[in-house]
């Protein structure tokens, strides 16, 4: 893990110091901006973003991210790395004040996360991890001492029921395809809503099995906890190609994909 700290410790501070202005605009009055796209953005987003950057800018790897300008495919298709970052994910969940909100930082090698951290400034944890260090939890007070960190074991076997953790409860259409076909190969299952990355605290302490999204997201939505879920043992699955994600695409936004422990080889044939 200290190979890990040194390597990537400005990337701790990037989030210890952008969740101190994230909770210091969340607990006072603050106003919402809708964005071109429809999507709302507050000032604790646009003054995260501007925290992280100033850190990450010091690695002179360049950055994509949700606040930060975009470059053309040109540019970034001539990228060894890259971070890529949201500086608050879960806006929505932020205005409603409903404390399921993070920070995702993830650094990209070759298209592929070698490196993700998510921290929630609400809990005040931190995951953080890669495969060849493992995958590891802390708290922001103990967060810059890496021999206090809690190393996590590799994913455990299935729950029984499974439990499938999603962004809403309401089931249709893939969603309710892939429940249905877990039900018959794996027996009963239980479901829970949730915003944000914040999912990814579930399913790398191994409480959740599956996690699903058939909705619209950016890659800087599950480029770190791509990173942190594959350090042990879990894998998040395009459903059309039946491999892994990958990252600095042209197109920025995600295929539908389907995250979940390694060891239930799901099957996605079943979405084609």
């Amino acid at each position: 893990m200290t190979k890990l700290f040194q390597k990537y410790q400005v990337a701790i501070l990037a989030a210890l110091e952008s969740s101190e202005a994230i909770m210091e605009i969340y607990n006072d009055e603050f106003e919402k901006i809708i964005k071109e796209d429809g999507s709302p953005v507050t000032k604790a987003d646009l003054s995260s973003s501007k925290i992280i950057a100033k850190h990450l800018k010091t690695t002179d790897i360049p950055i994509t991210g949700e606040e930060i300008e975009k470059e053309p495919f040109e540019i970034r298709s001539q990228w060894e790395e890259n971070w890529c970052v949201d500086p608050l994910d879960g806006t929505k969940e932020f205005i409603k004040k409903n404390g399921e909100f993070v920070i995702n930082i993830a650094h990209i090698t070759k298209g592929k996360p070698a490196f993700g951290l998510i921290a929630s400034p609400v809990n005040r944890q931190i995951i953080l991890g890669n495969k060849a260090s493992g995958a590891f939890q802390t708290s922001y007070e103990d967060a810059l001492d890496p021999s206090k960190w809690k190393k996590l074991e590799q994913l455990p076997k299935v729950n029984s029921p499974i439990h499938i953790i999603a962004s809403r409860s309401h089931y249709s259409g893939n969603l309710l395809k892939l429940a249905q076909y877990i039900e018959q190969n794996y027996g009963a299952f239980i479901s829970t809503g949730m915003g944000s990355a914040l999912k990814f605290f579930d399913l790398v302490k191994g409480t959740a099995d599956v996690y699903p999204r058939f909705a619209p997201t950016m890659e800087w939505d599950i480029a770190a906890g791509h990173a942190i879920y594959e350090a042990i043992g879990g894998e998040v699955i395009d459903v059309k190609t039946g491999k892994s994600l990958v990252y600095n695409k042209k197109e920025l936004k995600n295929p539908y994909f389907v995250a979940s422990k390694a060891s239930m080889q799901l099957s996605m044939e079943f979405f084609q």
